[in-house]
């Protein structure tokens, strides 16, 4: 399946106590754990940056033509704004969807979304929601024209959501705080 991935790189990381997509989980930076989940599955992957964008180059310049990196200019007005500047590069049928903060994603559980399609998935556990989500490019087609205002979940919330059950609760763990990159190092010991 021809299938993207948009990651959202663009935040001011200003909970973090620094720039968090550089932090090192395992020995390898937080972003780049995310980009090699999609690399073996994705055709396009798409990082959307903002804040400290020079910050983002080094990051993925391993992985050549495989991973643009995108400049939202409005990266200040939210996540919203990003998923925006994002989708809007989506080429392939299905895109993947995630903050760049997610350590603990792994290619199998993308591969297992993949087997859900048609439609909107979404993997949950304890009745949380969690990432990436997986779209359809009408998705994209439907989202692009919403104001900046609106944010994805007002979008989801009209539309039929799969959720996708999953035992592992470190898969939906992001970094926000210092605290949580803590946790984060803790879990990927076990």
């Amino acid at each position: 399946m021809d299938t993207d991935a948009v990651i959202l790189a663009g935040g001011l990381s200003s909970r973090a106590g620094g720039f968090k997509l550089e932090l090192l989980i395992g020995g390898k930076p937080l972003l780049a754990r995310v980009i090699e989940v999609f690399l073996p599955i994705c055709t396009n992957i798409i990082i959307v940056g903002g804040y400290s964008i020079e910050r983002l180059y080094p990051l993925i310049e391993p992985y050549g033509d495989r991973v643009q990196l995108i400049w939202n200019k409005d990266y200040e007005k939210g996540m919203f704004s990003s998923v925006k500047t994002g989708i809007a590069e989506v080429k392939s049928p299905y895109f993947f969807l995630t903050p760049g903060d997610y350590p603990f994603l792994t290619t199998e559980l993308c591969k297992e979304l993949l087997k859900e399609i048609p439609g909107i998935v979404k993997p949950s556990t304890a009745n949380r929601g969690g990432h990436p989500l997986l779209l359809p490019r009408q998705a994209a087609e439907e989202i692009l024209p919403l104001e900046d205002s609106a944010d994805l979940q007002q979008y989801l919330h009209t539309k039929k959501v799969k959720r996708f059950l999953i035992e592992d609760e470190r898969l939906l763990l992001d970094i926000d705080t210092p605290e949580d990159y803590e946790e984060a190092k803790g879990k990927h010991r076990l």
